[in-house]
């Protein structure tokens, strides 16, 4: 079915996304992979081609164009293109609201600029060695030494953690910590005590620098507190929304791409004289997932719609987070499987997908909160409907 919700001025920038993954994404990829990092200078490109700070506003250097749409473009593209090594979409969708939604003019003026040009990369840090999902175990902790905070402890599995320049850090500001005692306060490439670990070695998508953060008396200014004092808790919850739409986005995206080039292959790979198509097995196993992919998509693409809009709910996006990323996994098993033993081989767009997709359930909340979150919800309040 047509889709109804892009603008000619959507598939505009469709199309410049493509452009840009062709010449400065598509020629550097593997040995990016091999290096286990993508260059700054990829940044620069994004930033020049207009790909960063599309809704931030024109006078930092944005777009001025808080549409969520284009942010979908740009994940599906991403996706498609099997290059999520390059993480724009934490930068723009998971970053950049607490910059411009919390950040003081001051703020504004010294980050936001660079944060557009790809000169200043960010990351978020919240993630503990024993804290996950549970922001009431964070051991992070600022003291308030008058002119600026003493920062100490640590973060892992920090995305863009060895190129950031810029990280928001989920500290205690209260010795008490959780809901009512957490604040957001940004590190600066160069601060005393900032150390970074190693360069994490995970199963997938390995481009993406994902690293150990340690923080050990870090001087911190008062000028770089983020929002209200010990209000992290509510700025989180408050974002959480749009982070689990970009990866709910990026998951159907990828198992649509998954779909189609598993029909490319069973319909050019012969078995017993005859082409894999031709088997009622394999067709099935097409219809079923193409089925799915279907329902999908009609229920994300209204999710965009109504965040663009400004009126989805944290309960619907963590519908589409955890629906559309177990698809994902799902289809990407299947559509391995498909490819019998030419999908175990590294070479093959399945295998890549196969494992880049994998922690899709998990980042922004796994599966098992999202559906915490909507239970709760809808037993909790009896009335409301689903």
């Amino acid at each position: 079915m047509k889709r109804q919700l892009f603008t000619p001025e959507h598939d505009a920038f469709r199309e410049t996304v493509r452009t840009f993954l062709a010449k400065e994404v598509a020629p550097h990829y593997e040995s990016w992979e091999k290096d286990g990092i993508v260059s700054r200078e990829a940044w620069i490109a994004a930033g020049r081609q207009g790909l960063l700070g599309m809704a931030v506003p024109e006078e930092y250097g944005g777009g001025g164009i808080p549409d969520f749409r284009y942010s979908a473009v740009l994940a599906e593209e991403f996706t498609r293109a099997g290059a999520p090594g390059l993480a724009l979409g934490l930068h723009n969708d998971i970053i950049g609201p607490y910059l411009t939604g919390l950040a003081t003019e001051e703020q504004k003026r010294r980050w936001l600029p660079g944060f557009c040009t790809g000169e200043t990369i960010t990351a978020i840090a919240m993630t503990e060695p024993g804290a996950g999902s549970d922001l009431q175990a964070i051991r992070t902790a600022a003291e308030d030494r008058g002119d600026h905070w003493l920062l100490n402890g640590s973060k892992t599995f920090i995305s863009n953690g060895i190129l950031a320049d810029l990280v928001i850090v989920v500290a205690r500001t209260t010795p008490e910590g959780g809901a009512h005692g957490l604040s957001l306060l940004v590190l600066e490439r160069g601060m005393a005590g900032f150390e970074r670990g190693r360069n994490l070695d995970k199963i997938g998508q390995k481009s993406q620098d994902t690293a150990e953060l340690f923080f050990h008396d870090v001087r911190v200014p008062k000028d770089n507190l983020l929002g209200e004092l010990n209000g992290a808790f509510i700025h989180l919850m408050t974002n959480l929304a749009q982070e689990r739409m970009a990866i709910a986005v990026a998951a159907i995206a990828g198992a649509e791409h998954l779909l189609e080039i598993t029909k490319e292959y069973v319909l050019g790979r012969e078995a017993f004289g005859r082409p894999l198509a031709k088997l009622q097995h394999i067709r099935f196993e097409i219809a079923e997932m193409a089925t799915e992919c279907a329902v999908t998509r009609a229920f994300l693409d209204r999710c965009i719609t109504e965040h663009a809009q400004g009126t989805l709910d944290a309960v619907h996006a963590s519908m589409a987070k955890w629906w559309s990323t177990e698809l994902q996994k799902r289809t990407a098993d299947r559509c391995l499987q498909l490819h019998g033993g030419y999908g175990y081989m590294a070479e093959y767009p399945v295998a890549r997908a196969f494992t880049d997709g994998r922690i899709q359930t998990i980042y922004g909340g796994t599966t098992e909160i999202m559906k915490e979150i909507i239970g709760r919800s809808l037993l909790d309040n009896p009335s409301r409907k689903a």
